[in-house]
């Protein structure tokens, strides 16, 4: 790991990545495929370079938190399957699908992307709970930006379920989408000496130094921030990270 980490920095320093990339390159391709899974509200896939991940909307209805009678809710759920990397196990969630999970949540419920007031059917009573599950097919690098991708294009394609008589009919799509008042992109970007790059593969994804993880919205403004990696970063490192992470989200809100 020591020869990686020290090779991997010498590239990176010398405006070069292990794979012919530069600095600020995503892998291609970068594709979003909507509409996956039959059975989901909204689906959708993420595939940035070898990376593909899978997310699904559920739509449910509970009984809201007694704090937020008239609101919904939402619940994010990562799994790292075992297929996807020779790394991951069987089992709990570990603490990167905990992360994975808490940071995609974040950007959306931050940006207040989805009315969650609008999601009550009666208060105190019923309302609607967005679950949004991701799972991955393979894990080559920069899990962190495919997954608030497919959350977010999975959310984009998601469809009410029909209610009707106090019941939930599953089998039967409503013509009433969720709706998304803004739409929150992250962009993570990684520190490598003094270096910065987006979209690590693999072997980068394992000797960084430090990461930021931006979700902004197309207006520029900022919705969540997530920080990772041993090494400390400045005031400055996080104001350059921020600029890359907002210009490099306008790549990424294209492909959707």
């Amino acid at each position: 790991m020591k020869e990686l980490k020290e090779h991997t920095l010498r590239l990176i320093e010398e405006g070069r990545r292990n794979d012919g990339r530069k600095h600020m390159d995503y892998r291609e391709p970068v594709v979003v495929t909507y509409g996956i899974s039959g059975t989901a509200e909204g689906s959708a896939q993420v595939q940035i370079g070898d990376t593909i991940v899978m997310a699904g909307v559920k739509l449910s209805i509970e009984t809201p938190y007694p704090d937020t009678p008239d609101q919904g809710g939402i619940m994010v759920n990562v799994e790292l399957y075992p297929l996807s990397s020779p790394e991951y196990e069987p089992g709990p969630p570990g603490i990167l699908a905990v992360e994975l999970a808490r940071v995609v949540d974040r950007g959306i419920r931050e940006a207040k992307a989805i009315d969650l007031k609008k999601l009550c059917i009666e208060k105190g009573a019923k309302a609607w709970t967005v679950g949004i599950d991701i799972v991955t097919v393979n894990d080559a690098g920069n899990l962190f930006d495919a997954c608030a991708l497919a959350a977010l294009a999975a959310l984009k394609d998601a469809y009410f379920p029909v209610y009707k008589d106090g019941e939930l009919h599953y089998e039967e799509k409503s013509k009433k989408k969720v709706s998304l008042s803004k739409e929150p992109v992250s962009v993570t970007v990684y520190k490598f000496g003094n270096s910065y790059v987006i979209d690590p593969n693999a072997e980068e994804s394992c000797v960084y130094d430090a990461r930021l993880t931006v979700a902004s919205t197309d207006d520029g403004m900022l919705s969540a921030l997530q920080k990772g990696g041993d090494a400390p970063l400045t005031v400055e490192d996080v104001n350059k990270m921020i600029d890359i992470a907002i210009e490099k989200a306008t790549f990424l809100r294209k492909k959707l």
